[in-house]
């Protein structure tokens, strides 16, 4: 039977996403960060003004803006800018190597670039990041002739009028790992963005006396969805910049937040730092993690430490949160939750029959939430989304409460520290090594980054031996940190009946070994 998350009131209006907190507190901080704060109505300004002056440029509805930045509060302002003169935004994760750069401007075709000044070198590497029509703005200093993103935000409109929006236009492209290896540009609409953040708002409680402390990147999904949804709700939002991980302590401390999200590698640093004490928890009234599965290990420590449970979600580039414990309701450790307002969730075997309560099923849902579809593929999004339902390709199971319990990626897609990781990326870029001839790649269990990349390779006949670190150079060289942290060499490569490499047998090499460890 499907399980049903229970209605919505209606989307956020995009449009009007800071009138919350413009009508009740316009004079207050609305954006935080240890080192600037903007009030609401510097917020609305400064996007307002930001909106015209990339108008200016000769930016038009519907064109692509892609960014390549850091944790700033300046990003939100950037992003509140396309919003507000009806841009795509296409956020690049700012770990991006030249190549992927390359790919992420090639597939959202976009028409400039937003970067920070520090990135220049792999800038000049790329190939079609100088070639974009609208050419670079950076961020930061370091870009030479290139324009720059202080003058654009200071500087007056020249008497340009921001567009109405249509709702059901693009708004946000998030590139995403796909089971094929090459990122794919899930594409929200205004609509959906707004369906999205009406979900959060409301699986988060946020409310207009709240900060939220996000500990993400904001270019990655959940930084972005939540950081707004808490805006859109009129809650303070306080942004970890840089070094994220560095800055989460301090903020604690300075800013007392009332709501923390992060990446469980991120809050298994934070709780392992010895100044950290109950006490900086104590404004703290909901923790939440995810992008990754949260380890009992740490469940125990954060609460032994700050008496508070984490609770997790499950969730998606193309959904946002589909399955939450609730703030106000019963978590249970180890579960993703139930279903989120506005979400239908169906656990089905592979012929798409319903499986009963407490068996293993393959996870689909129906919601408004719902990615309008990938950039310019027409046909991966008619095989993800059949008749409004989508395909997670994960395997989850539900209890007789209708919690759900995650169990497994159809899509062998591997999670280290909140990244996605394709193991064909990951396979191709070794298999450019003259001395490979075959590449399996599997993600291995880490307390700390959720999982590791281990690569299985065999080597050419009477190819001289490189040695593992020189592998994982090769590797980060072409594809920057998704490169193998562990390198194991096979006489022979495990095939299945088909003639491909057989990931299970792979798997159940690294289980033996691990028992083997145990064991010694």
């Amino acid at each position: 039977m499907p399980l049903h998350g229970g209605p919505l009131d209606g989307p956020v209006p995009i449009p009007d996403l800071l009138t919350k907190g413009l009508k009740t507190k316009a004079s207050e901080p609305a954006l935080v960060s240890l080192e600037a704060a903007w009030t609401w109505r510097e917020l609305e300004e400064a996007s307002n003004r930001l909106a015209g002056n990339l108008l200016a440029l000769g930016l038009r509805h519907g064109d692509r803006v892609a960014s390549l930045m850091p944790n700033r509060v300046h990003l939100l302002v950037h992003y509140l800018a396309c919003m507000r003169a009806g841009l795509v935004a296409t956020p690049l994760n700012y770990r991006c190597t030249a190549p992927e750069i390359d790919h992420a401007l090639g597939v959202s075709e976009a028409s400039i670039l937003l970067a920070h000044g520090e990135r220049t070198e792999d800038l000049a590497a790329s190939k079609l990041a100088r070639k974009l029509p609208l050419g670079q703005i950076i961020y930061g200093g370091g870009g030479g002739s290139e324009r720059d993103f202080d003058a654009l935000l200071a500087n007056e409109t020249p008497g340009i009028d921001l567009p109405n929006i249509d709702p059901k236009a693009p708004a946000v492209i998030f590139f995403t790992s796909g089971s094929t290896g090459a990122p794919k540009g899930v594409t929200h609409s205004f609509e959906t963005l707004g369906w999205m953040l009406a979900c959060y708002g409301a699986v988060f409680e946020f409310s207009a006396q709240d900060t939220f402390l996000t500990g993400s990147s904001l270019s990655h999904g959940g930084g972005f969805k939540m950081s707004f949804a808490a805006l859109a709700s009129g809650a303070r939002v306080d942004v970890a910049e840089g070094r994220v991980g560095d800055q989460i302590l301090p903020l604690l401390r300075k800013t007392r937040p009332t709501v923390v999200a992060m990446l469980p590698s991120a809050l298994f640093a934070l709780v392992r730092d010895h100044g950290a004490t109950r006490d900086d928890f104590s404004s703290v009234r909901a923790c939440e993690s995810g992008g990754d599965k949260v380890s009992g290990e740490l469940e125990q420590e954060f609460t032994k430490l700050t008496g508070l449970e984490i609770r997790e979600g499950y969730g998606m580039t193309e959904n946002g949160v589909a399955a939450c414990n609730r703030i106000s309701g019963l978590n249970k450790p180890g579960s993703v939750g139930i279903a989120s307002p506005s979400f239908t969730l169906s656990l089905r075997d592979e012929g798409g029959a319903e499986v009963p309560t407490g068996q293993d099923g393959r996870l689909w849902f129906k919601s408004p939430c719902t990615a309008v579809g990938y950039w310019n593929k027409p046909e991966a999004t008619k095989a993800a989304i059949k008749d409004g339902w989508f395909d997670s390709g994960d395997v989850l199971r539900a209890d007789e409460d209708g919690y759900l319990w995650f169990f497994g990626r159809k899509k062998q897609i591997i999670v280290h520290d909140g990244s996605n990781i394709s193991p064909q990326e990951v396979e191709d870029a070794l298999l450019e090594h003259g001395a490979v001839e075959a590449v399996g790649v599997i993600g291995i269990h880490n307390l700390l980054h959720g999982e590791n990349v281990r690569a299985y390779v065999t080597l050419k006949p009477g190819a001289e031996r490189p040695t593992d670190q020189e592998l994982i150079e090769f590797a980060r060289t072409r594809i920057g940190y998704k490169a193998p942290e562990e390198i194991v060499a096979l006489d022979e490569m495990p095939l299945n009946p088909t003639g491909k490499i057989d990931q299970a047998a792979l798997k159940r090499m690294a289980a033996d070994q691990a028992g083997a460890q145990i064991a010694g």
